[in-house]
């Protein structure tokens, strides 16, 4: 029908108003930040202006942007390891009830135990300090994304396993064909999860290690920055490791709408 509105025109629309929103409230946070700056003649030791910021972060990119590539290196690689690990293991513990009693109790003390406290540990027995920061983002992700697809392979509907069953499915097509596609949005949802705490016990880690010299991650810049009372190159590090965050989580979550738009509540758009 002619008076019906386009749809690709209200999936644009939306898009734009998602981007456009948060950039104006972005700008306007900006603004206050640097008035209040301004009024109260703030000293740059306690709280830099955002220009100052921006200078510093054009003027430190050398310095910063290597720091970055570390940490966002370790990051994905833990990523990347968790999700082949914890969905591993979740197919593995789904395959028997006695397998999840025996296993997931320990799974869930590693995971309740806080990365801190065992970094030290980690870092006495592992190879490198590269190694022991990987394994500690590692297993801060690991247990999302796990938990969560345990989660998705049980929720199947009883009915179609009944089905399969009746068709005299085999215990592997049951899996390839019913249980995996239905866990999707479970695994999608520890994905996004996994990724920003992957993140977050990377920098954790690096505080804990105290690792320094070319190879360091931006962890290391912010200490150093922090001791030499240099506070916009710090807001700087802080800016771009929240930038890191956030591109993580939108290619995350992307990746999720790329899945489930087709066919799941949770992407598709409603028509009312």
């Amino acid at each position: 029908m002619s008076g019906q509105p386009n749809q690709s025109a209200i999936v644009s629309r939306d898009l734009v108003l998602r981007i456009l929103v948060p950039l104006c409230v972005l700008a306007i946070i900006i603004c206050i930040w640097a008035l209040y700056v301004w009024a109260a003649n703030t000293p740059t030791y306690i709280l830099p202006s955002p220009s100052a910021v921006a200078v510093a972060l054009v003027k430190d990119w050398g310095t910063l942007f290597p720091a970055l590539l570390v940490t966002a290196r370790i990051t994905l690689i833990a990523l990347f390891l968790a999700l082949l690990g914890g969905v591993g293991f979740a197919i593995f513990l789904v395959q028997s009830r006695w397998t999840e009693i025996a296993f997931y109790p320990f799974l869930v003390v590693l995971q309740v135990t806080p990365v801190v406290a065992i970094a030290p540990l980690i870092l006495i027995y592992a190879p490198t300090t590269q190694v022991a920061l990987l394994i500690c983002a590692f297993l801060v992700a690991f247990f999302p994304i796990l938990s969560n697809m345990v989660q998705g392979l049980k929720s199947v509907d009883h009915n179609l396993l009944n089905l399969f069953e009746l068709y005299g499915a085999t215990p592997l097509q049951t899996l390839w064909y019913l249980k995996i596609p239905a866990a999707q949005p479970y695994f999608m949802t520890g994905l996004r999860i996994g990724g920003g705490l992957a993140l977050i016990a990377a920098v954790v880690a690096e505080f804990a290690a105290g690792s320094a010299g070319a190879g360091s991650g931006l962890a290391f810049r912010l200490l150093e920055a922090q001791f030499r009372l240099n506070i916009p190159r710090l807001f700087a590090a802080l800016i771009m490791l929240s930038a890191l965050g956030v591109i993580i989580f939108a290619v995350t979550s992307y990746l999720s709408w790329l899945v489930l738009h087709r066919w799941h509540e949770s992407s598709v758009k409603r028509e009312n």
